[in-house]
């Protein structure tokens, strides 16, 4: 079936497009990635025109020979990365599925879900639900973290901690991104099952989609193993000073050096009181590919291969608006939060965020960003016109913060890429 798959996606790749366009966008792309000021370690891509995959590519290399083992390989259209903060969107598609089976409620206090009752110690009388937590409106911050080891109950430093609670407003009213919440999230899906977070999420998203992947690499066969990417910077992992001239350093995920390893302190794993050691935030690995396959599944209203994942009523509460901007109800973080669904950030028309990304201001999507540990992605899905962007770059050779978008919240690099493919492939400008 993979193998059917893999055969699939290249032949949508030149059917769509056309050998010139496809040979065309291919170029566009690879002298990005090989900028000689600005290169980047690795890239993966993939677009969705009129509810089909127009294109599908792949640059660069998922493992660098750092050691002098020869053990480099490129990127292919299984790799998979750490797919970051779109992990989150992962994990709400899975709330989403315990909505529909009526073991959570969207409205509910959290803390019945929990074991033990979560307030704001500033708004003590107001209750936090899935729907505050979904939609970044909870009053949680991450100013205290938001990782525990296992064997660390939640309760046990979220209730004292007053710095993980904000001041500007009570539950439900101002939205702040917040690593945080995704904590809360999957450790009250852990206790309403009594499973563990990693093992249920394939139960919930992967398995019934036939996907590969997951919040647990120790748990993937060898050739999954062998398909993950390395994600690199040139800087160390504990320093902000980067060497664009200096050597790649892998940040994460380095199996090509050491296998992936248990979570630390999992022999003290409670389940149901800290799900963090799996990472509900940005611990998903996942392929451009597979991250396409859950974009066709939006686009056709919840359905995959002849089965219906999600209820296109669950889609339409995710999609739909839980949080606008009104000039000061939040925190956009330099203008790149504008709206908000649950779990789903909301492309508004606005110069200065993914609205303004092509530049033209056409592509208005809902989606998910992500960026950790030298990994910058995007996936972004417009339902009604049925097109879409998965982009995932593996590491930076130099600050991106010092070549910042010229029309939107992204990096420079970013916005070259997301413009070529949507010109391109989406559509479908020739040279």
């Amino acid at each position: 079936m993979r193998k059917a798959m893999r055969a699939w996606f290249g032949a949508v790749l030149l059917g769509c497009l056309g050998p010139a366009s496809a040979g065309a966008l291919d170029r566009e792309l690879a002298a990005i990635v090989n900028d000689a000021q600005r290169p980047l370690s690795s890239l993966s891509v993939l677009a969705v025109r009129d509810g089909k995959v127009a294109y599908q590519q792949q640059f660069g290399l998922r493992r660098l020979d750092t050691t002098g083992s020869a053990a480099a390989a490129p990127v292919t259209p299984q790799t998979m990365f750490r797919i970051a903060s779109i992990s989150k969107m992962m994990t709400s598609f899975g709330v989403m599925k315990l909505v529909e089976e009526g073991r959570l409620k969207l409205d509910t206090d959290v803390g019945e879900y929990l074991g033990f009752a979560l307030r704001n110690p500033n708004y003590p009388a107001q209750a936090i639900t899935l729907r505050h937590l979904l939609s970044h409106t909870s009053t949680l911050r991450d100013d205290a973290g938001y990782f525990w080891r296992a064997g660390t109950a939640l309760r046990e430093v979220l209730v004292p901690d007053g710095r993980m609670w904000a001041r500007d407003g009570e539950p439900g009213q101002y939205f702040t991104y917040s690593n945080l919440n995704w904590a809360v999230i999957g450790t009250a899906m852990e206790h309403v099952t009594g499973e563990r977070f990693d093992r249920l999420m394939q139960h919930l998203l992967l398995a019934p989609m036939g996907l590969r992947g997951g919040y647990n690499p120790a748990a993937f066969s060898q050739q999954e193993v062998a398909d993950t990417a390395t994600l690199y910077r040139r800087r160390t992992r504990e320093s902000e000073i980067w060497d664009s001239k200096g050597a790649w350093i892998a940040q994460v995920d380095d199996f090509g050096v050491a296998a992936p390893q248990e979570p630390a302190g999992l022999d003290k794993y409670v389940i149901g009181t800290n799900a963090t050691p799996f990472s509900p935030t940005g611990g998903m690995r996942m392929s451009a590919s597979d991250m396409g396959r859950i974009m066709l599944m939006l686009i056709n209203n919840g359905r995959h291969a002849g089965r219906q994942i999600l209820k296109p009523a669950s889609l339409a509460l995710m999609f739909g608006e839980q949080w606008r901007f009104n000039g000061n109800n939040g925190n956009t973080l330099k203008g790149l939060y504008h709206s908000w669904g649950l779990g789903i950030q909301r492309f508004a028309d606005v110069r200065g965020n993914m609205g303004g990304m092509p530049q033209d201001g056409r592509f208005t999507a809902i989606c998910h960003l992500g960026e950790a540990y030298g990994l910058v992605a995007t996936f972004a899905v417009d339902l009604k016109k049925k097109q879409g962007i998965v982009s995932l770059i593996g590491g930076f050779g130099s600050d991106p913060d010092t070549d910042p978008g010229l029309h939107s919240a992204h990096t420079r690099a970013e916005e070259r890429i997301l413009e070529a493919i949507y010109q391109r492939a989406i559509l479908g400008r020739g040279d």
